[in-house]
C-alpha cells in the first residue's frame, strides 16, 4: 500500500471510515443474534410453541451463519461490496420476515406454517446476512491496519459480542411499552434500523486503493492449494480448536444464568449477564490486540485454554457450583470461571482471520476464514445440545429459595450436580484442545525466524 493512501486524511482514504466504522455498524447489527433469550420464551409463548422448539431457530441462525460464511467465502473474497449488500438485505429481510410470522402466528395459535416461517427467517435468511455481514469487513480492516491486525479485528469483532449487551435493555424497554404484539413489532421497527445501519456500512466499507496490484499471483491460488502449502493437518488443528473452544464456551454460556442462581445470586442474574458480555466483547478486542505483540499468534489460544482449564478445575475441585451459596471465595471463583471462559470464548474468535492470515497469507483469506467459521456452524448444534443433555440426565432437581427484592420468596429449580458434570465434559475438551494447540498448529515461518535470529545472536554472544 503507498505511503500516501496510508498517511491521508480524507475521508475517502481514512482507515476508521473505510474500515473501523463500517465494521462496527455491521458487526454491531448482527450481532444482536445473541440476543435471542431475551425474546425467546415471548415469542413461544405468543405463537402458541413451547420455549424447546422455538430454540432451534436460534439452532439453525448459527448453523447458516457458518455454512454461509463457508461457502460464501469466494464472493467476499471478489466483491465486498456485493457481500456487504447481501448481509444487510438478507439479515433485515430474515428480521422482517420473523416478525410477519410471528404476527400470523399470534393471530393461529399453534400454526406450523408460523413456527416453520420464523425456522426459515430468523434461521435461514438471517443466518446467510450473519455468515456474510460477519466476513466482509474483516480483510479490509487487516489491510488497512497492517501493523496492527489483530487489534483492527478485534474491534470489530468486539463490537459483534457488545452488541448483546447495547441492544438487550433497548429490546426489553420496546418489549415492555409497544403493548400487545410487541414482539412483533419490534422485530418490524430493528429490521428498519438495522437496514439503515448496515447500509451505510456497505456504503462506507472499501478495501486501501492500490491493494489488489501486488496480490494478483497470491490470489490465482485456490483455496484448497493454500491450504495445502502448509501440512494439512496444521488447518485440521485450527479448525479443531476453535470448534472446541466455541463448544465449551457455549456449552457453560447455555447454562450461565442457571449456576449463577445456584450460586445464591439469582437477585443480579442480569447484571451478571451484562458483565459477561462485556468480558466476550473485552476478550475479543484484549485478546487479538495482546497477539500482536507475539512472535507466534498460537500462543494467544495456549493461554485461552490453560486460564479455561486452571479456572474449570478449581471449580471441580472446590464444587464450587454446589458449595458456592453464601461461600464468598466461592462466589468469586465461578464467576471468575464464567468471565474467563467468556473473554476467551471470543477471543478466540478475533485471533482466528489473524492467525490464518500469518500461516496462510492476505490473498484468500477470507475465503480461508469462511470455510472456518464451518467450525462455528457445528458448534452452535452441539455447545448447547450437549450441556442441556448432561443438565437432563446427571444429578436431580433441586428447589432453593430465593428472596426477591420486594421481600417476597420465589421457589427456584436448579440441577447443581449437573452443571458440575458439565464442567467436566468441558474441562477433558479444553486439555484435548491444548494439546491439539501444541502439536498439531506449527509455529509461522515469521515465528521459526524470530527463534532462529535469537538462537544465532545467543550464540554469536556466547563467542
Amino acid at each position: 500500500m503507498s505511503e500516501n493512501v496510508k498517511s491521508s486524511g480524507g475521508w475517502r482514504t481514512n482507515k476508521w471510515v473505510r474500515a473501523a466504522i463500517p465494521a462496527l455498524l455491521l458487526h454491531c447489527s448482527i450481532g444482536t443474534v445473541y440476543c435471542w433469550s431475551i425474546f425467546s420464551q415471548e415469542i413461544a409463548d405468543y405463537i402458541g410453541f413451547s420455549k424447546g422448539a422455538t430454540e432451534w431457530a436460534f439452532s439453525f441462525a448459527i448453523f447458516f451463519l457458518g455454512m454461509s460464511a463457508a461457502f460464501l467465502g469466494n464472493v467476499v473474497e471478489k466483491d465486498i461490496h456485493k457481500s456487504s449488500l447481501i448481509a444487510a438485505i438478507c439479515f433485515a429481510s430474515g428480521m422482517a420476515g420473523t416478525g410477519f410470522f410471528i404476527y400470523y402466528g399470534g393471530a393461529h395459535k399453534g400454526s406450523l406454517l408460523a413456527l416453520i416461517g420464523i425456522y426459515i427467517c430468523y434461521g435461514f435468511i438471517m443466518g446467510i446476512g450473519l455468515g456474510t455481514g460477519y466476513l466482509s469487513p474483516v480483510k479490509t480492516l487487516m489491510l488497512w491496519f497492517e501493523d496492527r491486525k489483530g487489534l483492527a479485528t478485534g474491534l470489530a469483532v468486539a463490537g459483534f459480542g457488545a452488541a448483546k449487551a447495547i441492544a438487550s435493555p433497548i429490546m426489553q424497554g420496546m418489549l415492555n411499552s409497544l403493548g400487545d404484539g410487541g414482539i412483533y413489532k419490534m422485530f418490524l421497527i430493528l429490521a428498519a434500523v438495522y437496514f439503515v445501519m448496515m447500509f451505510v456500512g456497505h456504503l462506507l466499507l472499501k478495501k486501501p486503493e492500490g491493494w489488489h496490484e501486488p496480490q494478483k499471483k497470491e490470489k490465482g491460488q485456490g483455496i484448497l492449494a493454500v491450504i495445502k502449502s502448509k501440512p494439512i493437518s496444521n488447518y485440521i488443528g485450527i479448525w479443531l480448536m476453535f470448534y472446541i473452544n466455541i463448544t465449551c464456551g457455549l456449552a457453560l454460556i447455555s447454562q450461565e444464568k442457571m449456576i449463577v442462581k445456584c450460586i445464591g445470586l439469582a437477585s443480579v442474574v442480569g447484571i451478571i449477564s451484562t458483565i459477561s458480555a462485556i468480558f466476550n466483547a473485552g476478550g475479543r478486542l484484549g485478546f487479538s490486540a495482546w497477539a500482536d505483540t507475539m512472535k507466534d499468534r498460537n500462543t494467544i489460544y495456549k493461554l485461552i485454554f490453560i486460564l479455561s482449564i486452571v479456572f474449570t478445575g478449581a471449580v471441580l475441585l472446590t464444587n464450587g457450583i454446589k458449595n458456592g451459596e453464601g461461600n464468598i471465595a466461592l462466589v468469586v471463583l465461578v464467576l471468575g470461571l464464567i468471565f474467563i471462559v467468556n473473554a476467551g470464548y471470543g477471543g478466540g474468535f478475533s485471533n482466528v482471520p489473524t492467525l490464518l492470515s500469518d500461516h496462510y497469507g492476505m490473498g484468500n483469506i477470507s475465503a480461508i476464514h469462511g470455510l472456518t467459521l464451518s467450525a462455528w456452524a457445528f458448534a452452535g448444534l452441539t455447545g448447547n445440545q450437549m450441556a442441556t443433555w448432561i443438565v437432563n440426565t446427571f444429578g436431580e432437581p433441586v428447589e432453593i429459595q430465593h428472596t426477591l427484592a420486594d421481600g417476597t420468596v420465589e421457589a427456584l429449580t436448579v440441577n447443581p450436580t449437573g452443571y458440575q458434570y458439565v464442567l467436566y465434559a468441558t474441562i477433558v475438551l479444553y486439555i484435548l484442545a491444548l494439546i491439539i494447540c501444541l502439536l498439531m498448529v506449527k509455529p509461522t515461518d515469521k515465528a521459526l525466524a524470530a527463534k532462529k535470529a535469537k538462537e544465532q545472536a545467543k550464540a554469536a554472544s556466547a563467542e
